[in-house]
């Protein structure tokens, strides 16, 4: 099999070696992302299913009692329905004793406006000084949302004497409850603001940087690499990621949408392209190692139960239009652009067309890209990125779009999660559910792109003719740490289903992920960022923008895939669907 695959110098691909064997499950980059990863879910597992919030069942009984009578009363949401919604909402694992000192050792830099320090350091007298000088700005929101709760529960009272039966009166209640939603949010985000806490990251973080590097020297010795030599390097790649969460966290780059990737990237080009990186740095350059790993946790936060909430428009949104995209950004860059590199043009289709930088590492894995190509996809990703999740709510905002037409719109076309979060938020709790959900929905096909593109390129591009292509030559290719992404994401959405939506969004959304899961993703991701950062030179990328054919492909492939996610959302939701948008 080897004479039929076209081979390239092994240190400049992304995926090295097209064999397999029993002890890769010990030695292999992709099997120890899987048993680090798993590691991790089963600690939080274990902690938080044997810890529970006191009278957890008890409290969602009550307010689930309320809502099913209010359900059955109105056929709106009252008051009372959403306040028992919300005690619902507030029984959150992470609250708990233990979560709360994980997630202290777990956070990165706080937010700070003109002294970095103040995002590592928070004694009591600047915490204090901080929940005053918020006061005011609570007192003001609270007093605005009592007096539109106040509002919505006259016109509820109103159309309940009315017996419901007036539209009018039904319309303008929910429109009320609307209003009293939305003045809530803003009071319960002012209030949040009123309880600062101390803090001192320099006696934090030094722990976790042992902690997480020891738990990936772990693989680094059983994969025979310098162990001692990336422990070393580890340090310095620590210290980078944070500061870049310190430089994302400042006022005005966090106003902007400036996220850490950015800045690890950055900061990481910078010295490698100036004083350069330092060679013992670099055996702790492991960024496959860091993102494959934060991609297996990723993988328990894909839940069935949520994809299919969203039911059929989400998924047309998200299956239909991301592999219809992907294949004629691919074939343009081939047949229009005449792009020289292959695998450059599948990594930017599939960076730009699935979701960013997850999609482009298993697909750079798939078809064997250099790792400058990959480095490359990501860089323009993050770039569009930060500027669709600041222009398309305004846009939308602008044109009086629907926000649930909106939130399909950027769920299915900003590249991040993290990001299409952000933009959601910006227009209202609806948007950000359906862009939530849409992403996630669209996450699962990582690891069928990342199959796909296998099988594509073993059987059609590095096939030489007359030589048959064996079914083993595509598993030797296909990433294996997108088995753990899925099964990850089978075993997380099997517990959910077990546990009951109510028990569960408290013990695993709000608590293993949220709690615990996510804090060590992110700082997965940023180690990554930062390592692309170190490991990239500008003289080795230059010669790929020749005739700007990789930004001329980000942009058309981007521009077809907003106007046909509009499309297909607007047919999904409003068309064909007009009830389940209505329910949402």
């Amino acid at each position: 099999m080897a004479e039929a695959v076209k081979q390239q110098p092994a240190s400049d691909i992304v995926v090295d070696k097209a064999t397999s064997s029993i002890s890769d499950l010990w030695k292999k980059e992709d099997y120890w992302a899987i048993w680090l990863g798993f590691i991790l879910l089963a600690i939080g597992l274990a902690l938080f299913l044997n810890n529970r919030p006191e009278g957890m069942e008890e409290k969602i009984a009550k307010a689930n009692a309320v809502i099913e009578a209010e359900a059955a009363r109105a056929p709106f949401k009252t008051v009372a329905y959403y306040e028992a919604q919300d005690a619902k909402g507030a029984i959150k694992g992470s609250d708990m004793p233990f979560a709360k000192t994980i997630s202290k050792y777990l956070a990165h830099p706080a937010g700070w406006s003109t002294n970095p320090i103040d995002g590592l350091v928070q004694d009591k007298a600047a915490a204090e000084a901080k929940s005053a000088k918020a006061m005011p700005a609570y007192e003001k929101a609270k007093a605005t949302a009592d007096a539109a709760k106040a509002e919505a529960l006259a016109a509820e009272d109103a159309a309940a004497l009315a017996g419901f039966q007036d539209a009018a009166l039904n319309q303008n209640a929910q429109d009320k409850m609307d209003d009293w939603r939305k003045a809530k949010k803003k009071a319960s985000s002012a209030k949040s603001k009123t309880s600062a806490k101390t803090f001192n990251q320099f006696t934090t973080l030094p722990v976790l940087m042992i902690a997480l590097g020891l738990l990936f020297a772990l693989g680094i010795k059983f994969m025979g690499k310098d162990t001692t030599g990336f422990l070393k390097g580890f340090v310095a790649v620590f210290v980078v990621a944070v500061i870049s969460f310190l430089l994302s966290g400042q006022a005005t780059a966090k106003q902007y949408g400036i996220e850490y990737a950015v800045w690890a990237i950055v900061i990481g080009m910078i010295i490698s392209n100036t004083v350069g990186t330092p060679k013992w740095i670099k055996p702790a350059l492991e960024t496959e190692f860091y993102i494959k790993t934060g991609l297996v946790l990723l993988g328990a936060e894909v839940l069935f139960n949520k994809i299919v909430a969203i039911g059929i428009p989400g998924i047309f949104v998200a299956w239909v239009v991301t592999p219809i995209v992907l294949i004629c950004t691919f074939i343009f860059g081939q047949k229009v652009l005449k792009m020289p590199s292959k695998t450059l043009n599948m990594v930017i289709s599939a960076d730009m067309s699935v979701c960013g930088t997850s999609a482009a590492i298993a697909t750079a894995a798939a078809c064997r890209a250099k790792k400058e190509e990959l480095t490359l996809a990501i860089g323009l990703s993050l770039v569009f990125t930060a500027i669709m999740m600041v222009l398309m709510p305004a846009a939308i905002k602008a044109s009086g779009m629907p926000y649930i037409l909106g939130g399909a719109w950027m769920g299915g076309t900003i590249d991040a999660t993290g990001a299409v979060a952000a933009a959601g938020a910006f227009l209202s709790e609806q948007a950000l559910y359906v862009a939530a959900t849409i992403k996630m929905i669209q996450n699962v096909l990582i690891g069928v792109t990342a199959f796909g593109v296998a099988v594509y390129w073993c059987y059609k591009v590095d096939c030489v003719p007359g030589q048959k292509v064996s079914a083993w030559e595509i598993w030797h290719r296909f990433p294996k740490f997108v088995l753990g992404f899925l099964t990850a994401s089978i075993i997380f959405s099997s517990i959910y289903g077990a546990l009951g939506s109510d028990v569960a969004f408290s013990l695993i959304d709000q608590g293993v992920l949220r709690g615990f899961v996510g804090g060590f993703r992110g700082w997965f991701f940023c180690f990554a960022f930062v390592s692309i950062g170190l490991a990239t030179n500008f003289r080795e990328l230059a010669h790929y923008f020749k005739g700007g054919k990789p930004l001329i492909l980000y942009v058309c492939g981007q521009s077809f895939n907003l106007a046909l996610t509009l499309l297909m959302a607007y047919i999904m939701f409003y068309v064909v669907f007009p009830d389940i948008t209505a329910k949402i």
